[in-house]
C-alpha cells in the first residue's frame, strides 16, 4: 500500500532506482563516518543514493555535469565535474581519499581505485569488473518491505524522487529518444493509463 502523500509519479519512479540506491549503500555498510564518492550523483539512482547517504550523516561528493551542481548542493552534496582531472578535483576536497565509492555510470574503475583510501569499499551497478578489484557488483532484488520504507521517506518529505516528465504509452518511442539523448533531469515515466 502506498502511504498517503506519495503521488503516482513518485511511487512509479522509486522502485528500481530507490531499491538499487538502498542496496548499494547497504552493501557498502555506509555510516555517518564515511566520505562517499558517488559517480553520476545527479542521475536517477545516484540522486536517491546521495539523499539516503546524507540522511545517514555521511559526507558525500558527487560527480555530475556542471548544470546539475546546484541540484546536488541543495541536498548537501559537494559536486565535482566528471571527466579528465576528476581525481585531482576530488583530492582537493578529500586529500586522503574517500572511504566508499558508489559507481552508477560505469567506466570509472581506475578513478575509483585512485581515490579509494586504504580499507575503503566500492560498489558498481554498471561495471561487473569491479569484483576483480575487490569491490561488489550490485543487483537489485524485489523487496516490498524496503520499498515501503522508501515510500514512507517520500511521504515524510525526506526523500525526493525527481521526475523529468511522464509520457503516454503511445509516446514511448519519444521517451526512449529523450533517455538516449541524456537530456532528462530526473526519471522518465511511461503511464500506460494515458
Amino acid at each position: 500500500m502506498i502511504p498517503d502523500g506519495v503521488g503516482f509519479e513518485a511511487a512509479a519512479g522509486l522502485p528500481l532506482t530507490g531499491l538499487t540506491a538502498l542496496r548499494s549503500l547497504e552493501t557498502l555498510e555506509l555510516t555517518g563516518d564515511d566520505t562517499l564518492l558517488i559517480h553520476a550523483a545527479s542521475g536517477g539512482v545516484g540522486y536517491l543514493a546521495a539523499q539516503l547517504a546524507r540522511e545517514l550523516g555521511a559526507t558525500v561528493i558527487g560527480t555530475a555535469s556542471p548544470r546539475n551542481h546546484k541540484k546536488l548542493t541543495a541536498i548537501g552534496v559537494t559536486p565535482v565535474a566528471y571527466g579528465e582531472g576528476l581525481v585531482e578535483r576530488v583530492r582537493e576536497i578529500a586529500p586522503d581519499g574517500v572511504s566508499a565509492v558508489a559507481d552508477f555510470v560505469g567506466e570509472v574503475r581506475e578513478d575509483t581505485l585512485a581515490l579509494l583510501a586504504e580499507g575503503g569499499r566500492h560498489v558498481s551497478i554498471a561495471d561487473p569488473s569491479v569484483e576483480e578489484a575487490g569491490g561488489h557488483w550490485v543487483w537489485v532484488r524485489p523487496d516490498g518491505a524496503r520499498l515501503h520504507m522508501l515510500l514512507e521517506k517520500v511521504a515524510a518529505g525526506t526523500l525526493d524522487v525527481e521526475i523529468d516528465r511522464t509520457f503516454a504509452l503511445a509516446d514511448a518511442a519519444e521517451a526512449f529518444e529523450v533517455s538516449m539523448a541524456g537530456t532528462a533531469n530526473g526519471k522518465l515515466l511511461i503511464d500506460a493509463t494515458r
